[in-house]
C-alpha cells in the first residue's frame, strides 16, 4: 500500500496543486471554502494510493477542513473589503454554528466512511436542485428567521458542513437566499462562516484520528499534512480571483455555477460508493 513511483507522485502532486487553484477560485466565487471540490479529489487520490476504505473519506474530510482555514480566510478577507460580509449575522449565528460543528465532529469521527460519503453526496444533490430550480426573483420577501428557527438552521449548517468537510456556503448560501438575502452578501458571509466551521472541525478530526491504523503517511489524525501543504499555496493565490468574479458576473449565473458544481460532485461521490 502507498508504494508510489516517482511519475505517479509527480502526477498526484500536480493534481493537488490544480485542485487547490480551482478550490481557491470556487471559494471566492461561491463562498463554499473549496471543500466541495477538495473532498472528492482527495477521496480519489487516496483511492489511487490504495489508502484503506475505513479511513479514506475521514482523511479527505479532515484535510479539506484544514485547507478551508486558509482559503476561507483569504476569501472572507476579500469579501469583507468589498463590504459583502454581514458581521451582525455572524455574531448572531456564529455560536450555534460552532455548537453544530462540535456535534458534527463527534458524529463524523465515529461513523463509517461510506456514511460520510453518502451524506456528502445526498446533501450536495439536494442543494444543487434547490439552487438550480428556485425562481430567480419571483419569491415574496421573507424575513430572516428568529428564535428558535435561527438556532436550528445555524446548528444544522455547522453539523452537516463539518461532516461533509466543507465550508458553510454549501448550506448557508441557499438558506440565506431562501430568505431573499442578497446573493453576493450571502456568498461573502458564508466565506466567513467557513472559518467558524473549519477551525474547530480540523482540531476535532485530528484528535479523533490519532492512533487510527492504516492512515496515509504524514497524517496528523484524520488530517493529511502532505495534501494540506500541496493544496494551500495555489488555493490562497486564486481565492481573491474568485471574489472578483463573484462581483463581476450576473447573479443568476452565479447561482447556476453553484448548482452545477454541486450536482457534478454529488454524482461523482455516489458512483464511488455504488
Amino acid at each position: 500500500m502507498l508504494d508510489v513511483d516517482p511519475g505517479q507522485a509527480l502526477f498526484l502532486l500536480a493534481t493537488l496543486l490544480a485542485t487547490g487553484a480551482i478550490a481557491g477560485i470556487i471559494s471566492g466565487l461561491l463562498g463554499v471554502g473549496g471543500g466541495i471540490v477538495i473532498v472528492p479529489v482527495l477521496f480519489f487520490v487516496f483511492l489511487a494510493l490504495d489508502v484503506s476504505e475505513t479511513v479514506r473519506m475521514h482523511v479527505a474530510v479532515g484535510t479539506s477542513l484544514a485547507t478551508i482555514i486558509f482559503t476561507g480566510f483569504m476569501s472572507a478577507r476579500s469579501h469583507w473589503k468589498r463590504g459583502s460580509v454581514d458581521t451582525a449575522l455572524l455574531r448572531s449565528w456564529g455560536p450555534w454554528i460552532a455548537f453544530g460543528v462540535v456535534a458534527g465532529t463527534i458524529i463524523g469521527g465515529n461513523v463509517s466512511g461510506t456514511v460520510l460519503t453518502l451524506v456528502f453526496a445526498a446533501i450536495a444533490a439536494l442543494v444543487a436542485i434547490n439552487m438550480a430550480f428556485k425562481p430567480a426573483d419571483a419569491a415574496k420577501p421573507r424575513p430572516m428567521p428568529g428564535t428558535p428557527l435561527k438556532q436550528i438552521l445555524s446548528t444544522i449548517i455547522g453539523l452537516i458542513s463539518v461532516m461533509m468537510g466543507i465550508g458553510g456556503g454549501t448550506l448557508a448560501v441557499p438558506i440565506l437566499s431562501f430568505f431573499t438575502y442578497p446573493i453576493r452578501l450571502a456568498v461573502g458571509t458564508a466565506a466567513a462562516i467557513g472559518l467558524i466551521i473549519a477551525v474547530p472541525g480540523t482540531i476535532g478530526y485530528a484528535l479523533f484520528g490519532l492512533g487510527t491504523p492504516d492512515l496515509p503517511p504524514f497524517s496528523l489524525g484524520y488530517v493529511n499534512l502532505a495534501g494540506l501543504i500541496a493544496i494551500i499555496p495555489t488555493s490562497m493565490l486564486t481565492a481573491p480571483l474568485g471574489v472578483r468574479l463573484a462581483h463581476a458576473i450576473p447573479q443568476l449565473a452565479l447561482r447556476w455555477c453553484f448548482a452545477g458544481f454541486l450536482a457534478i460532485t454529488s454524482i461523482r461521490m455516489i458512483t464511488s460508493v455504488f
